[in-house]
């Protein structure tokens, strides 16, 4: 199932589900049955041991015409991010691809050595933009911009201490997820001011459910720049695979519903070229994960 978070008009956000290129409004169809369905993604994620297999049953058993009201053409919403604001920090992972790792060597003063551990970071809420929103450029703060795309996987069951074994059973969903980077402003080693400014974390354009990616381990991942292909790999190539991450994670942090994980860039950032490129205001970039989605995304100056 895809889920996404959707507004129409002048209306706040609601969670809709795309079905035949519609958006199914969750709460109304819901309400149509007498069930109290929720209107975010966030309480849906809460729930979904419940919801998930029913709105599944719902939208798969042909029982009739949808509610009126209750659907859109996808054309004529606005898609936000899939989780707004999502109640923490997303987690960052670094270098968790070989090559990454390589030119990351070359250029950003980081070990040529493959990392022992998964290398942990974070990015604030407040750096989420939903499909199409603006990646602001403010020339004050950064002249090296860059980009990175990753595969997000959302947590759907809370998780401590969890066993790589049992790992994939907390995971809810996969989306897309560009982490914008300012190189520039890495500050003795920590990353979260370079990863975390506003609009650094482009985010969807849906979530797919688990049970719709057979191997999150076996997807292609690719972004352009100005429709050039500046990163083109697949998730194989991680280091540290989904469910060393969870396991790694939740070994001293609890992982909850709606937690992010974006799980590391493959190589061809800008600054691992020759010469080195960076974003600009006027540039698009765009980003997807083969099964999942695409993402575009002006960067403007500010």
């Amino acid at each position: 199932m895809r889920l996404v978070t959707y507004s129409l008009g002048s209306s706040g956000a609601r969670l809709g589900a795309l079905v035949d290129g519609l958006v199914v409004d969750v709460e109304r169809l819901g309400a149509s049955r007498g069930l109290a369905w929720p209107s975010d993604m966030l309480s849906f994620i809460d729930n979904s041991v419940t919801l998930l297999p029913a709105l599944r049953d719902y939208l798969e058993s042909g029982s009739g015409r949808l509610p009126s009201g209750s659907a859109v053409p996808v054309e004529d919403v606005k898609l936000q991010a899939p989780i707004p604001r999502p109640r923490k920090n997303i987690f960052g992972i670094g270098l968790n691809y070989r090559e990454h790792v390589a030119e990351s060597a070359k250029s950003l003063d980081t070990s040529k050595e493959l990392p022992k551990q998964p290398v942990v970071f974070s990015k604030p809420p407040t750096s989420v933009i939903g499909p199409g929103a603006a990646i602001h450029h403010n020339a004050k703060m950064t002249q090296q911009l860059d980009w990175e795309v990753e595969l997000a996987v959302i947590i759907g069951k809370t998780a401590t201490r969890i066993t790589t074994e049992k790992a994939m059973d907390h995971v809810f969903g996969y989306s897309v997820m560009i982490d914008i980077s300012a190189r520039d402003n890495r500050r003795a080693g920590q990353w979260i001011f370079s990863k975390g400014m506003d609009t650094y974390a482009p985010f969807g354009p849906c979530i797919v459910t688990a049970d719709e990616i057979p191997d999150p381990h076996d997807l292609r991942l690719w972004l352009t720049k100005n429709g050039i292909m500046k990163q083109d790999s697949n998730t194989k190539y991680m280091i540290f695979d989904i469910p060393v991450l969870i396991a790694d994670i939740s070994s001293g942090m609890t992982l909850e519903p709606g937690d992010i994980i974006a799980t590391g860039t493959p190589e061809g950032v800008g600054a691992g070229r020759s010469p080195q490129e960076w974003l600009w205001p006027g540039d698009v970039l765009e980003a997807g994960v083969d099964g999942v989605g695409v993402i575009r995304h002006p960067v403007v100056a500010i």
